[in-house]
């Protein structure tokens, strides 16, 4: 990458400042997900079972290495499964951030109501949400809200559009300001076309319009026709959509998962396969590895991480994680279209700073100043760009070379 630009030590205007402040964390724009700075964000990753396995922690950092962007996270309400504790949120919360994964929490015990006895309706997964506001609030840049998981079971009956716009409402009138996901019912699968029907109106009862929607695509999506025309009444309508859960095979149906990454892919929809380790022993053929070894992939899983469309096809890291290093001395703030302000402490006094455009091995200087801040301006949107600092005394002497930074431009 070829870096040309100007440095100037003059701060942003003060317009720009605020701009940046008014809008945080993750949003619905012009029917698709973007992060603050406005740049697309098209979720690639993995469910992981941390409701059956929450001493597997270190599946975060695996699934990572595949490089996935981000993590689907199951948490039991105490119906169905084991209540998650806010003290494991947190650590969930932590381990997303930690290994630069927007992460996914689902509200799991409401999956099948009306068929699964042990199933609960959404109002309780609306309080389960109120219990663990505090544990949530803040990290609106890389924690989506998924209200219930596959919330009725098979039926064309199921007051969906209600329920799903009242836990809307009520979770936006009790102050999340987080992304809020809907899953469909029927299992998720939405086979009576009941969220198709009706995703509109469910979009209207949120106020802040940060509301998208959830598919799982098993044994209903077993053809390429079937794929493609549910997926494309949301995208043709403008609706977010991700595709929440699907799988290679599965025992109620052969889901057509060539055609589902192929229009994930097309269209730039984000998609979660079905999960990354740990199911019973006859659904084994849904997990991505072995026994939770990420060097022993299944069948499905090398599919899936590495086939056409897969992880590894065309997955960029979220740009909240991009922008700034965390616990660097060198700091990244106010990135707008074509600028970036950098930070760093003072050194003693009488020290020049040499800010560094760095690609690669290569590196070039930008700036020499004595003070402490300068903006970056000429940049290009849409782009990466990384940065260094490095001091240098009266006698000429230079320091080491700081930590990286990058910043990520969204879209001029």
């Amino acid at each position: 990458m070829v870096l040309i630009l100007v440095a100037s030590a003059v701060l942003l205007a003060p317009t720009e400042v605020r701009a940046a402040e008014t809008t945080q964390g993750i949003q619905v724009r012009n029917g698709r997900l973007v992060e603050a700075n406005g740049s697309d964000l098209v979720l690639r990753g993995v469910n992981h079972d941390f409701i059956w396995y929450p001493d597997k922690n270190g599946s975060f950092a695996a699934i990572k290495a595949t490089g996935a962007n981000a993590v689907r996270v199951p948490l039991g309400m105490g119906y169905q499964f084991r209540r998650t504790k806010p003290e494991e949120v947190r650590t969930i919360v932590g381990l997303c951030r930690q290994q630069r994964l927007v992460c996914i929490l689902d509200a799991h015990d409401t999956s099948g109501f009306g068929q699964d006895k042990k199933a609960v309706p959404m109002a309780d997964a609306v309080a389960f949400w109120l219990s663990l506001k505090s544990e949530l609030a803040g990290q609106e840049d890389h924690i989506i809200v998924n209200v219930a998981n596959e919330p009725f079971g098979v039926g064309a009956d199921w007051p969906w559009a209600q329920q799903s716009a009242d836990a809307v409402r009520t979770l936006r009138a009790a102050g999340f300001k987080h992304t809020l996901l809907v899953d469909a019912p029927g299992w998720g699968q939405d086979e009576a076309y009941i969220m198709r029907d009706n995703a509109e109106q469910v979009r209207a009862a949120d106020p802040t319009g940060n509301t998208a929607f959830d598919i799982h695509m098993y044994g209903e999506f077993n053809n390429a026709a079937k794929v493609n025309s549910y997926l494309g009444s949301f995208t043709r309508r403008k609706l977010p959509v991700i595709i929440g859960e699907f799988s290679g095979e599965h025992e109620w149906g052969d889901p057509d998962e060539d055609a589902i990454m192929a229009y994930a892919e097309g269209h730039s929809v984000g998609y979660f396969g079905w999960s990354w380790s740990g199911n019973d022993t006859p659904y084994s053929y849904l997990d991505l590895v072995h026994d939770f070894n990420p060097a022993s992939r299944t069948a499905w899983g090398e599919r899936f991480l590495t086939g056409p469309n897969g992880i590894s096809t065309d997955t960029r890291e979220a740009t909240t994680f991009r922008n700034g290093t965390a616990g660097a001395s060198l700091k990244v703030t106010n990135v707008t279209k074509d600028s970036v302000t950098l930070t760093w402490p003072r050194r003693s006094s009488g020290t020049t700073y040499l800010v560094l455009a760095v690609n690669g091995a290569s590196q070039s200087r930008i700036a020499a100043t004595k003070r402490t801040e300068v903006t970056v301006r000429g940049l290009k949107g849409s782009t990466e760009y990384t940065f260094a600092v490095q001091a240098r005394g009266l006698l000429g002497t230079r320091s080491p070379r700081s930590s990286l930074v990058y910043a990520v431009t969204p879209p001029a």
